[in-house]
């Protein structure tokens, strides 16, 4: 650990001003001492709702005109892989066309002092838009196509741009399979969730950000944390923490709680 020799003149304000060996003095379980590096954003639905993207499963959500398993399962895509190939067509358009919202900003911004990781359920590029350098999809990339044999062989994963972001009926991989959407679907495995779960556990802070952490493997994250590492619920809603030590919820959306976050952590650099 790296020690700092203060003059009594420097104390003296850590004292004024609450500080005492690098820690806050907070009624909230927020750790902010000189060597907190580490900010681990964990990001749901709900962060991309300000972007037009609404929350999935929810009132009215992005896949409301369709049953889920019809476009977002395994079973879904070998029954009817033409309705699955155009519903995503669609969806990317949308994705294109979509802006970052204030939250996605301020976690980009958070970067110019902190080792910051997000990782995503959302198969949007938003934070990438936003400018985060360091994101793990856990989903998928919805700017992506694969070989509907193996998905994960980084041989046929193919990136669409803007202006050709369209699969076409039937338009194969190079191995010969049908493209799919480079997409996690219920009944497949999450191969990112072991990066992931080992970024959580280096977490200084973990930030979770507009998910009802009901969706697993992705909501066992939080458990990965060091014992004490404080957590941040972001989201609107009324969400059960329970077993989750060490949680303070900010109960606002994306954007408004990700600025009352970023007041916290103000000033606390490494």
């Amino acid at each position: 650990m790296q020690s700092y020799n203060f003059s009594p003149i420097v104390m003296h304000y850590f004292e004024k001003n609450h500080y005492f060996c690098g820690i806050l003095r907070t009624t909230e379980p927020f750790l902010c001492d000189f060597e907190m590096k580490k900010l681990v954003f964990l990001t749901g639905a709900g962060m991309s709702v300000e972007s037009g993207f609404k929350t999935f499963r929810g009132a009215g959500g992005l896949w409301e005109d369709f049953p889920v398993e019809q476009v977002a399962s395994h079973e879904g895509w070998l029954t009817d892989p033409v309705l699955v190939n155009n519903f995503y067509n669609r969806l990317r358009k949308k994705l294109f066309e979509a802006q970052p919202n204030e939250g996605h900003k301020l976690i980009a911004d958070l970067q110019r002092d902190f080792d910051v990781t997000v990782i995503t359920q959302n198969v949007d590029n938003l934070h990438e838009k936003a400018g985060s350098k360091n994101v793990i999809h856990l989903h998928g990339e919805l700017t992506k196509v694969c070989s509907s044999d193996d998905q994960f062989d980084e041989r046929y994963v193919c990136k669409l741009t803007e202006d050709n972001c369209e699969v076409a009926e039937g338009e194969k991989a190079g191995d010969g399979s049908l493209l799919r959407p480079f997409i996690v679907f219920f009944g497949e495995s999450v191969p990112m969730i072991a990066p992931a779960a080992e970024k959580v556990g280096e977490a200084d802070v973990l930030v979770i950000i507009g998910t009802s952490l009901n969706v697993y493997p992705a909501a066992g994250l939080a458990h990965y944390v060091k014992p004490g590492t404080p957590i941040y619920l972001i989201d609107p809603d009324d969400v059960s923490t329970s077993g989750i030590p060490n949680l303070t919820h900010i109960q606002k959306g994306a954007s408004e709680g990700m600025k009352e976050f970023a007041e916290k952590v103000k000033g606390l650099k490494s």
